[in-house]
């Protein structure tokens, strides 16, 4: 199943592996690309990942988890940025982006956030939201998306999860608000109507969610299962399943496949094509995960990060036959 092809909206993707958002910290402070983007992201589509989401890229400059994110909240990054799709293309990969805005965890020194509450005390404290501020977010995802979309992404992510800006409004542990945007799923679907506005409806747009806080109150997977079969009639397409950062103290239990569980039964209550993951060390959990229907799509994080050839190194142990690019083909065993 891991090697079988999956087509969403208008993206034919050539198997159901996954490299996930994960933040690299080599941009510079203006947010721009590096070589080294080029290289990372087109690295692993040579070595057939069929869906590469690029790292959280921040829509507001205030908005970064660190001063080294890269950036897409102004025109001049889309040359940059435009060189990374190329190149992903290039080698036959599929690539995505995911936009964030940190809240309360950008690095910014006062950063903005549902209500005035410490993440830790090496965190600043966030100011509350005012109505401005959220309408002002509102609109740097929209065009954040526009800016995607002229740039050549295959697929859009926003990122609602891991204790950033939306998913601080998802939970109860950090949206206390009394207005209208105490409802906490409000200023979510607001984004994904606005992201719709100029998102092409053919191309699939995704949202990440940390489906537990891993404390008694908090986002539960039935919780954002209930979101997303709101969100669906809004453009919603595609489900990526994580969790955790929301809540400094919590206890995950780390083992292969930690997250599995949550993607399965969000999947099973909403229908959306799902991608899960967690410390995935193998093939063959993956590939298990998706005939059990855990998921329709495997996201490889560390893994990848330690060897972006793993997945065409090993296909054999599956008995599928991939083929290796023509340059590398004398290394095949």
């Amino acid at each position: 199943m891991l090697f079988k092809e999956l087509q969403i909206k208008n993206l034919k993707l050539h198997n159901r592996a996954v490299l996930p958002p994960m933040c690299m910290y080599m941009a510079n402070k203006a947010g721009e690309v590096d070589r080294f983007h080029v290289m990372h992201y087109a690295t692993r589509a040579i070595g057939k990942i069929a869906l590469i989401i690029q790292e959280a890229t921040a829509i507001h400059p205030n908005g970064r988890i660190s001063n080294n994110d890269l950036g897409i909240w102004s025109d001049t990054h889309i040359p940059g940025l435009r060189v990374i799709v190329d190149e992903v293309h290039k080698y036959g990969g599929a690539m995505g982006i995911q936009i964030n805005h940190a809240g309360r965890k950008a690095i910014y020194k006062k950063p903005i956030a549902p209500t005035a509450l410490q993440f830790n005390p090496r965190y600043n404290v966030p100011r509350e939201m005012t109505l401005r501020d959220i309408k002002k977010v509102i609109d740097d995802f929209k065009q954040a998306a526009r800016r995607a979309n002229e740039i050549g992404y295959d697929y859009l992510e926003i990122h609602a999860a891991h204790g950033y800006l939306l998913c601080e409004f998802l939970s109860p542990n950090t949206n206390k608000r009394t207005d209208a945007y105490g409802e906490r799923t409000l200023l979510i679907k607001e984004v994904v109507k606005a992201v719709r506005e100029v998102w092409p409806e053919e191309k699939p747009l995704g949202v990440r969610f940390s489906a537990s806080e891993y404390v008694d109150q908090g986002i539960t997977p039935e919780w954002i299962a209930d979101l997303i079969n709101e969100l669906k009639p809004l453009g919603l397409d595609v489900a990526n399943i994580s969790s955790g950062g929301n809540v400094d103290e919590q206890e995950i239990k780390l083992f292969p496949g930690y997250q599995l569980e949550f993607a399965k039964i969000i999947r099973s209550k909403t229908n959306i094509i799902t991608i899960g993951g967690g410390l995935i060390r193998d093939l063959d959990l993956a590939d298990h995960a998706i005939e059990d229907g855990s998921c329709d799509l495997v996201y490889f994080g560390r893994l990848l990060l330690r060897d972006p050839m793993y997945v065409i190194n090993n296909a054999l142990k599956l008995g599928e036959e991939v083929r290796y690019p023509e340059f590398y083909k004398r290394a095949k065993a």
